[in-house]
């Protein structure tokens, strides 16, 4: 297992670098925006415009990868990525930066195609899961440092920006001293969103729904921590508390949706998630009190995605799988571009209680969903037709079904065929020669259908 970690290091490394400055520079602009006093509109936008640039990011990376190679695509959005922190030093316009957010995303998802095609395809059945473990644990750890990097300068200035160019900078290192074989170019994977949204709704719905709350959550926390009285270390803590939950319930998540059903393990996350966050916003907590609410938050939040992810894979055939995948990650993005305009909508209307409130009546429409689906399946299964009927009409109590046992003896069979044929009764005396047996077949016919026996057929002799 060691072993197998060294020898994918170098895209480790730069997976760290590069997580490490993503989150730091969300949690400084949340911060940062607090500070200015904007409208929260404008904090959901900011975050929206992120998600939103991951999604357009997917199709243009697809073409870039394919045109340069990955480690040019990589080091191509990686110095468009440092350039685009470094303006929101140089200019403080929220228009600027909104664009500049939107650029953010679509180069950080270019940088997202190459790590994990790299990993995929280098990746083989005896080390995928352990290899892709680590590339989840490395990047909830990145997320981790960068809240504690924010936490280490405390003042909005221009150092954590710099600290972020940096990261950004220093992540082209590995991948470009890598002694590993890059991949092949990608392949576009196909979208059948409508497809899937038939086939799996259950699990597309979570992860709609997960992608509003965790957009919610990385766009706008930063500024309700601010608002409840806490300096950018505590709210640094509060951050770095929840991503760690999401980290830590990552395996026994995992091995709990193994031995119970992940539709009723999802229902159940959504009840518990939705009562959890309804009393974050209404009860007045503070200090240790809050930092296990949120960190209980996290464990429930940031397990829909893979649970959602986990369900979908379930029921789709192999070769669907790619087409999935895409359908999943744009599936997730959208939620996540919308979810926080809505709650910055929320916080402005109501306050900043209002973003776990939102998140409640989230988890609430949720579950109500999921219910109807899971109700509508379990109709359609009773009347779907079975693959086993019961036989029923003429056949069941015809000596024909004799036949088709093979338990039977075929003389048995053939003398009760004759007697059903020939009845012993008045009506219908037992043939006596040839002559008879034959007026005998006419006598029995259809009415308007005749059966001439073939003149050139010779009778069976009799057997001794």
């Amino acid at each position: 297992m060691a072993a197998t970690i060294r020898s994918f290091s170098s895209l480790y490394g730069a997976t760290l670098l590069m997580v490490l400055a993503a989150g730091l520079l969300t949690t400084y602009l949340g911060l940062k925006l607090a500070s200015m006093d904007v409208a929260k509109v404008w904090i959901g936008a900011m975050m929206s415009a992120y998600y939103l640039g991951l999604v357009l990011g997917s199709k243009i990376g697809h073409r870039l990868i394919a045109r340069v190679g990955h480690i040019r695509a990589f080091v191509a959005s990686a110095g468009v990525v440092t350039a685009s922190a470094l303006g929101h030093a140089l200019v403080e316009q929220l228009e600027i930066w909104l664009v500049l957010r939107l650029i953010v995303g679509m180069c950080m998802m270019c940088q997202y195609m190459v790590l994990e095609s790299w990993l995929n395809e280098q990746a083989d059945s005896k080390n995928r899961g352990t290899i892709f473990a680590s590339y989840m644990i490395v990047s909830y750890l990145g997320l981790v440092l960068g809240q504690g990097a924010m936490s280490l300068n405390p003042e909005l200035t221009i150092k954590p920006l710099l600290l972020v160019a940096i990261c950004f900078a220093l992540c082209i290192v590995p991948l470009a001293l890598t002694r590993r074989i890059h991949p092949q170019p990608l392949k576009p994977a196909p979208l059948q969103i409508k497809v899937f949204w038939q086939k799996v709704p259950q699990s597309l719905t979570t992860i709609a729904m997960a992608g509003v709350i965790v957009g919610s959550f990385y766009g706008l926390a930063p500024a309700f921590a601010a608002s409840q009285g806490m300096n950018t270390e505590q709210v640094a803590a509060y951050m770095a508390t929840t991503v760690m939950a999401g980290l830590l319930a990552q395996w026994p998540m995992g091995k709990l949706s193994d031995r119970v059903r992940r539709s009723r393990l999802i229902r159940t996350n959504s009840v518990i998630l939705g009562i959890l966050v309804l009393a974050m916003a209404l009860l007045p907590l503070s200090g240790w009190l809050q930092l296990g609410f949120t960190f209980v938050f996290g464990v429930f939040a940031f397990t829909l995605y893979p649970l959602g992810a986990a369900l979908a894979n379930q029921n789709i055939e192999q070769h669907e799988r790619v087409a999935l995948s895409a359908t999943i990650l744009l599936t997730f993005g959208l939620g996540a571009s919308i979810g926080p305009l809505l709650a910055s909508a929320f916080m402005q209307l109501g306050g900043s209680n209002m973003l776990y409130a939102f998140m409640a009546a989230v988890a609430a429409l949720l579950f109500v969903r999921l219910q109807q689906v899971n109700y509508q399946q379990k109709q359609q299964e009773k009347i779907a037709p079975k693959d086993y009927m019961m036989a029923a009409g003429d056949l069941v109590g015809s000596p024909l079904a004799a036949a088709l046992d093979p338990r039977v003896d075929q003389t048995t069979v053939d003398a009760q065929m004759r007697s059903a044929r020939y009845p012993q009764s008045d009506d219908v005396p037992a043939p006596a020669d040839e002559q008879a047996q034959f007026e005998l077949d006419l006598s029995l016919q259809e009415p308007g259908v005749v059966k001439v026996p073939d003149p050139q057929s010779t009778p069976d002799k009799p057997v001794d």
